[in-house]
């Protein structure tokens, strides 16, 4: 990779803000920041924006790599493509990562569709229809998972279904009983339509006991009569060879063009992160899996029956910082 000489300027780092923003993030908290230094766009977690909970590195940096993926996207589109150099060892460790201009080119098709993508992505909490998902999109996500340097594993058959959703609905339980848990997801649960958090609209229904996965209790509405969860839903398990800082941000990239490609393919997901933010039940996921790697997000796919709400985001301008 041959770097330009001109550096990223204040006019491409507002423009593409507007897009990294749109990223997942635990809870909406979009634990972000982003500046110019030296001419490349740093990206830094502030886990001020998640005080609480145990996992709070972990998912500001799976957040962030989020956000870098959505930064590569805007930049190939305006032509200016990045590479990215994850943890650079000479800047502290809230900094993630560093992405520096590589030599200008068009956007391919590909960059384009999943840039496209980026405005309409949004967790869907709500019931998907009983529709399969076709071997080929299945692919699709996979590779789409392996393009990153991840791995994405469907959970097929419904004994093998119901074995991950009990690690998953373990874990929530484990997490219910700590206070601080419970603290947080209150502070993150919103009455009306905010900038951040996850509203009533936005939170689908309420969970209820025989549900299959268990959705967060952000203050769902009343489920209406017919509209359970489907039995046999698609779960898929993204992860990582090793679990490093680095590979959690190569992670948080890998989920969000997962992410986009299931929503380029008119498809809607929702993520279980609960077995990922405790220790033994995330190894009791690995050891069933069958893995070396490590599991980093629990995916549930499938196809909408009602579009969903997405939340909102702060401004971009208040998540960028002075240049260095």
């Amino acid at each position: 990779m041959t770097p330009t000489t001109t550096g990223y300027t204040t006019d491409d780092l507002a423009t593409v803000t507007e897009l990294a923003v749109r990223a997942p993030s635990m809870h909406n908290s979009q634990p972000w920041r982003f500046r110019l230094d030296g001419g490349a766009i740093e990206v830094r977690t502030d886990l001020t924006r998640l005080p609480d909970i145990p996992a709070a590195a972990w998912a500001g940096r799976v957040s962030c790599g989020a956000a870098v993926f959505n930064l590569r996207l805007a930049l190939a589109v305006l032509g200016k493509p990045a590479g990215v150099v994850p943890r650079p060892l000479d800047r502290g460790p809230d900094v993630v990562a560093h992405l520096v201009p590589d030599q200008p080119r068009p956007a391919s098709g590909a960059e384009r569709a999943l840039y496209a993508a980026i405005p309409r992505r949004h967790s869907n909490r709500a019931p998907f229809s009983a529709d399969t998902v076709p071997a080929d999109l299945r692919f699709r996500l996979r590779q789409a998972a392996e393009a990153e340097g991840g791995w994405l594993d469907l959970i097929i058959g419904a004994s093998a279904v119901n074995a991950l959703a009990e690690v998953v609905n373990a874990a929530n339980r484990v997490l219910q009983r700590d206070e601080a848990y419970a603290a947080e997801l209150a502070r993150w649960r919103r009455d009306a339509v905010a900038q951040d958090g996850v509203s009533v609209r936005a939170a689908g229904y309420a969970p209820e006991p025989h549900d299959l996965l268990p959705m967060r209790a952000f203050g769902g509405r009343t489920r209406p009569p017919g509209r359970d969860y489907e039995p046999e839903p698609l779960v898929a398990v993204l992860g990582t060879v090793t679990d490093r800082d680095d590979d959690q941000v190569a992670a948080g990239q890998a989920l969000q063009r997962v992410l986009l490609t299931a929503t380029d393919a008119g498809l809607a997901v929702s993520m279980f992160s609960q077995p990922i933010e405790v220790p033994a039940a995330r190894e009791r996921l690995r050891s069933a899996l069958g893995r070396h790697g490590v599991p980093q997000m629990v995916l549930r796919i499938g196809y909408a029956r009602q579009p969903g709400h997405p939340s909102l985001r702060l401004p971009a301008a208040t998540v960028i910082d002075p240049p260095r």
